[in-house]
């Protein structure tokens, strides 16, 4: 039988920040296509991050505002490394919140701190 990355029961202990972080690091085109898929949507996107011993907790902080109305990807992406360039131990993440539903219609973490 091959061995997998995980040993039967580590997945209930293993702590993973959102929706993907049970696949394989994204390269840079696969966030590319996920904060096209953000704006093609109309949805909001948002910028948190948190230092890695707290980010298991309820409440990440915001960098800045929610990025209302904003159709351009490089945006988004300048914001993206300016957060991690400002906060480099931290986690960075990207939310896309659907104004339709009240809800986060994505989240993933783009940056991983080392703390």
């Amino acid at each position: 039988m091959a061995s997998s990355m995980y040993e039967m029961g580590d997945y209930q202990t293993a702590q993973t920040l959102e929706t993907f972080g049970f696949l394989p690091q994204m390269s840079q085109d696969e966030i590319h296509e996920q904060i096209a898929y953000v704006l093609a949507q109309g949805w909001t996107p948002a910028i948190e991050h948190e230092h890695p011993s707290r980010a298991m907790s309820d409440y990440w902080t915001m960098w800045k505002l929610p990025f209302f109305g904003e159709t351009n990807l490089g945006n988004v992406l300048n914001e993206l490394e300016a957060c991690h360039r400002t906060y480099p131990d931290h986690h960075v993440r990207l939310i896309g919140y659907d104004n339709y539903t009240q809800s986060q219609g994505l989240a993933f973490v783009v940056f991983e701190g080392r703390g």
